[in-house]
């Protein structure tokens, strides 16, 4: 291509966004998106960096919206089912729950603790609580607005708290949980060294895992239909995802990334599967999850992601929603376990998707929805992603994804300056290699 060819397409690429750009100067435009999403039953919202507090106050907001106007239900979250799930029988407000958000919050220790364990999450749980009681005081648990982690990083814990259950109920599976939790006892909670054995050594434990995963099924749980018996359930397919995930991890490649995304699609339906034909869905994770992979150059090394996935499957009406930022800062490492930094986020690359969203607005917030763009905008460009360790001397060389827009998302909320998340005070994390 020419310089007057590139010219041309990159002027066309800016007239269709600046025709299509909604700017967001008050939160009630993003009734407009509420609009769009339609009779979708699950909804996913991104974030372009896991560390920026305004898309996760642009996630609450849009979450209330189709709390209040549309009946969702669900929020699931990309983190540890049960450090989430402490923090859902808070906002449940069932016996026995911790008195306060910031203090149901306090079993997100693990490394990068600040990804849930901040004040938009300790302000949202609160509004969601209240919501709870005003809307459904005297309901069941399953008609209360739940909030679920699908991650699958909680080996050790998810496996004690199978064993808890099984106690309680006095179940059969008791023994062969008890069996299965032994096996990986010599590796000391140390999820590294179990990978290295199970990957390198063959001296796994998929074995225990896979014949409790059969019992459990072949005889389900002692109350499936109840909030405890989904935590149980979920808890299992945790240990099973978990155990392949750092099996395969060592070995690099797709398969544990494969792994871990399949694992939160089969957490979400299961907790769909709970909540029954009224079960409408709202995600909360990364853009590299919730962005179709088939839109970007994940398809080409073999990976598949949760937007992929949901979309592919009949059953749900899916609309995702991309999040980015032009410049600002976030929160990150400088490597994996680091101490936490405030970091400046520089401003887009030319030509990438900032760039353009930038340009379009004028510098101001905004949001465009995909869905009514023209072909143009199937046009591959790069779309920054910042992960938990994060330099941003060095983002030119590998944060930016090579992506059709217009197929990735259906639509994007572009917020052009942003800042940091603001950390709870929390106890140590505990840095884990994944």
């Amino acid at each position: 291509m020419n310089s007057n060819d590139r010219t041309t397409g990159q002027n066309a690429y800016l007239k269709e966004l600046s025709a299509l750009f909604i700017p967001l100067d008050e939160m009630e435009t993003l009734d407009r998106m509420v609009e769009a999403i339609g009779d979708a039953n699950i909804v996913l919202l991104g974030e372009a960096s896991h560390g920026t507090s305004d898309f996760y106050r642009i996630r609450a907001e849009l979450s209330k919206r189709l709390i209040t106007s549309k009946g969702f239900n669900i929020i699931a979250v990309e983190g540890d089912w049960p450090a989430a799930y402490r923090m859902n029988r808070y906002v449940k407000g069932i016996a026995g729950a911790d008195s306060s958000a910031a203090d149901a919050l306090g079993d997100f220790t693990r490394w990068p603790t600040w990804m849930w364990a901040n004040t938009e999450i300790r302000d949202f749980a609160d509004w969601l609580k209240a919501h709870n009681t005003a809307s459904h005081g005297g309901s069941s648990e399953r008609q209360k607005v739940g909030f679920y982690g699908i991650d699958m990083y909680s080996l050790w814990e998810s496996m004690e708290a199978i064993i808890g259950y099984l106690e309680k109920t006095q179940s059969p599976q008791l023994e062969q949980a008890r069996r299965t939790y032994a096996c990986f006892d010599p590796y000391n909670r140390d999820h590294q060294s179990y990978g290295i054995a199970a990957g390198l050594l063959s001296e796994s434990c998929e074995d225990e895992v896979v014949e409790l995963l059969k019992q459990m099924q072949s005889r389900r749980m002692a109350h499936p239909d109840s909030e405890e018996g989904l935590n149980a359930e979920v808890n299992m397919l945790v240990t099973s995802s978990s155990e392949a995930y750092y099996r395969t991890m060592v070995r690099g490649g797709p398969q544990s990334w494969n792994v871990r995304d399949r694992h939160m699609v089969k957490s979400l339906k299961q907790i769909m599967s709970y909540y029954g034909s009224s079960a409408k869905a709202i995600v909360w994770e990364h853009n590299t999850h919730i962005g179709d992979a088939r839109a970007t150059d994940m398809a080409r090394e073999g990976m598949v992601n949760v937007g992929q996935l949901l979309r592919e499957d009949p059953e749900y009406r899916v609309f995702a929603v991309g999040f980015g930022t032009y410049q600002g800062e976030v929160l990150a490492g400088s490597a994996w376990g680091a101490s936490v930094e405030k970091m400046t986020v520089p401003p887009g690359q030319p030509g990438s998707w900032e760039d353009y969203m930038h340009r379009a607005g004028g510098g101001r917030d905004g949001m465009v929805i995909l869905s009514e763009a023209s072909s143009v905008l199937q046009t591959i460009i790069g779309h920054r992603a910042i992960g938990v360790v994060y330099d941003p001397t060095h983002e030119r060389f590998g944060n930016y994804v090579p992506s059709s827009m217009k197929d990735r998302y259906d639509a994007f909320v572009h917020l052009d300056r942003t800042t940091a998340l603001q950390p709870l005070p929390i106890l140590k994390p505990v840095a884990e290699e994944v």
